[in-house]
């Protein structure tokens, strides 16, 4: 039994901070940041809104496109770094606001891989054939823990949220395979420090600015670029699959230069890659499922389609994954 993709949806916040806005707040400009990255603007959440309204937002337009109802769903897998609090779970949240009365679910940490983590564990249930209805979003407040006085960090990341419904497979599309790595030895060149049972909240750990991502952008970079790039290599080779039988590539939105070097080693035209990161910045989690979705709204998707899905993230986390599309867009 193969689980497919049955209904895919995303959530941007109203509010957008463009690069001029950030060259009021931080030594930096427009240019800097498009050369470097491919960045324009991002989404930035409304005051009071966390990481359960986006992904509410989504699971609700899940719902009205699949034409399910709230008790039908089974399992609710939330991809984040930045749930709304330590416990319950973000997915416990949202289960409670659409109504899935026979849901259970969980948080999932994978950083930006967090959300192939999450389509992988979901799949396997689907996969098994103990559930039928399985939602899988990924989202994250990143503006919640960036310091607007590191320019190294706060131009990256932005809001958002996207998701799909995984059911069983009546044919022979949905997910074919998926190669998935961690290396826990590069953890701390992306990491926030403070906020865990290490360091928990303090006077001290917020004097020394501990709860806001760090970064050491060009290890980061170097590894990104190498990791995102091999492993899809890997996935086409051990499926015999050559770049051009992809129909699209949806990595994940980091850095454009990252996402340029993968789809070249792999053979792949513009044509075939899916880049929305000028848009919306590093949304960590929820960069594929927003590219997913706005893949089926763009008619970018037919039925047969191969679908190669990539990304790289903090852990180190990476891995990729192909997907035989199962329905016109």
């Amino acid at each position: 039994m193969k689980a497919t993709i049955t209904a895919s949806a995303r959530y941007l916040p109203e509010r957008i901070l463009t690069n001029s806005d950030l060259e009021k707040m931080v030594d930096t400009s427009d240019e800097w940041i498009r050369t470097r990255t491919g960045i324009v603007t991002r989404h930035i959440v409304a005051e009071g809104q966390a990481s359960s309204h986006m992904a509410t937002h989504v699971a609700n337009t899940l719902l009205e496109r699949s034409g399910s109802d709230p008790d039908e769903i089974e399992v609710i897998i939330v991809a984040t770094v930045t749930p709304d609090m330590l416990f319950p779970a973000t997915a416990a949240l949202v289960q409670n606001n659409i109504g899935a009365t026979n849901a259970w679910g969980f948080d999932l940490s994978g950083a930006c891989t967090g959300f192939l983590y999450a389509l992988e564990t979901g799949s396997r249930l689907i996969q098994s054939g103990g559930y039928k209805k399985v939602m899988v979003i990924g989202v994250d407040t990143m503006s919640s823990i960036l310091d607007f006085t590191d320019r190294n960090t706060c131009v990256l990341f932005g809001d958002g949220a996207g998701g799909v419904l995984l059911e069983p497979s009546e044919n022979s599309y949905g997910f074919i395979d998926s190669i998935l790595h961690t290396d826990g030895s590069g953890g701390a060149y992306l990491l926030m420090p403070g906020g865990g049972s290490l360091h928990p909240p303090t006077h001290e750990t917020v004097d020394k600015r501990m709860h806001y991502i760090r970064q050491d952008g060009k290890i980061v970079f170097k590894f990104a670029v190498k990791g995102m790039a091999e492993v899809c290599a890997d996935i086409l080779e051990r499926n015999g699959i050559s770049g051009k039988e992809i129909k699209l590539f949806i990595p994940h939105q980091a850095n454009k230069r990252i996402i340029d070097a993968a789809a070249k080693r792999c053979g792949l035209t513009d044509d075939q890659v899916l880049i929305n990161i000028n848009k919306y910045g590093n949304t960590t989690a929820a960069t594929i499922p927003i590219g997913l979705d706005e893949a089926v709204e763009e008619k970018r998707l037919k039925t047969g389609d191969l679908l190669l899905l990539a990304a790289f993230g903090a852990g180190f986390t990476w891995g990729s994954m192909l997907f035989r599309w199962g329905f016109d867009s």
